[in-house]
């Protein structure tokens, strides 16, 4: 049989020297995660700066997570109760509780997507942007970009009106060139325009008037603006409206948007900082994943050994008179939970 390796020390020492383990693997954390607090405060000096409403997965997370704890204290207290049977349940429910966060962080990363909110990209869509060099008509009116909404004679589109926009963009983003497009009945509904140019498609090829088609930059400007339109976006990678369901910042002060252009302290964006914010990276959204996912690794390593744990359980390794190991293991479960609260509170209020 394995020996222990802490067989003839008393329990009181025993004790002290599982919980200090404990403890230097939680200072560990900490000091990661202070790490990345202070590099979003650097970061956040001099950038442009995103901020907006959490997930709503996020606080379903937040109450699984704590019930999480709350359970693994009731297990602990009946098991040194001698309720052998429902404290083993309890630790059951307690390892379900963080599959379960896992699961609902899985989701509010979905909900971070659907918004247009990834781990890499830009601030602003500045290649393919719509207007640039292409513009749309449809039903013979011009379609202008408002932020990332799209509007036909000052209204915006209704979303069935959305919804055959961006499948007529799909039909360039799945072409691989200019000259294999296959669009039943062009120019009926949409027509393309290029620097104020209607274009031709003749035998699959899309062609300016004077019968020259398309070169491959120009083709690569339409494609990538077709790409942004299919995912509905206008001039911003976030969808939604710009000041209302997000809202750019610079050195902590809000930068305006108004019929496409931005303004800051009152005045419009100037020139440098215009180019500036055009090859900004989403810093603060970027942050915001590499905080919650390396929280979520903590988590998933834990659930692993929670699993284990809780078969040790049902094995009976513990009861009344040894329940260390379980304190242990509560020890850093609540700790993630602590630490868990920390982050949201801090995307919370900073970002």
């Amino acid at each position: 049989m394995k020996k222990d390796v802490l067989e003839g020390v008393s329990p009181e020492a025993k004790e002290k020297m599982t919980k200090n383990l404990v403890y230097v693997g939680i200072i560990g954390v900490v000091m990661l995660f202070m790490g990345l607090s202070s590099a979003y405060y650097v970061s956040m000096g001099d950038s442009f700066w995103v901020k907006f409403p959490l997930p709503s997965a996020f606080w379903i997370s937040t109450i699984v997570i704590l019930v999480g704890s709350f359970l693994f204290v009731l297990a602990i207290r009946d098991m040194k109760k001698g309720h052998t049977l429902r404290a083993k349940y309890l630790v059951l429910a307690t390892t379900l509780s963080g599959i379960v966060f896992g699961i609902t962080q899985y989701i509010g990363y979905s909900q971070l997507v659907d918004k247009g909110a990834y781990l890499v990209s830009n601030i602003l869509v500045s290649n393919g942007r719509y207007g640039d060099y292409y513009e749309l008509k449809m039903d013979g009116a011009l379609l202008v970009v408002d932020g990332n909404n799209f509007k036909k004679k000052g209204e915006l589109l209704s979303s069935s009106e959305m919804e055959s926009l961006k499948l007529f963009a799909n039909h360039f983003t799945s072409s691989d060139s200019a000259q294999q497009l296959t669009i039943d009945n062009y120019g009926t509904k949409f027509n393309l325009i290029y620097r104020s140019e209607p274009l031709a498609i003749v035998d699959g090829r899309l062609i300016h008037s004077n019968g020259e088609e398309l070169t491959r930059v120009d083709w690569i400007r339409l494609n990538d603006m077709m790409k942004h339109i299919a995912a509905g976006r206008g001039d911003f990678f976030l969808k939604g409206q710009v000041g209302k369901d997000f809202k750019l910042y610079y050195h902590g002060e809000e930068v305006k948007y108004d019929n496409r252009e931005l303004y800051y302290q009152g005045k419009r964006l100037s020139k440098g900082l215009e180019l500036k914010l055009i090859d900004s990276r989403d810093n603060a959204t970027s942050y915001l994943y590499i905080m919650t996912i390396l929280h979520l690794l903590h988590v998933i390593f834990m659930i692993i050994y929670m699993i284990l744990f809780t078969r040790r359980t049902f094995n009976n390794e513990f009861n009344s008179e040894n329940t260390l190991g379980m304190r242990a293991t509560a020890i850093f479960w609540h700790f993630l939970g602590a630490l868990w609260l920390y982050l949201l509170l801090f995307l919370l209020f900073i970002h």
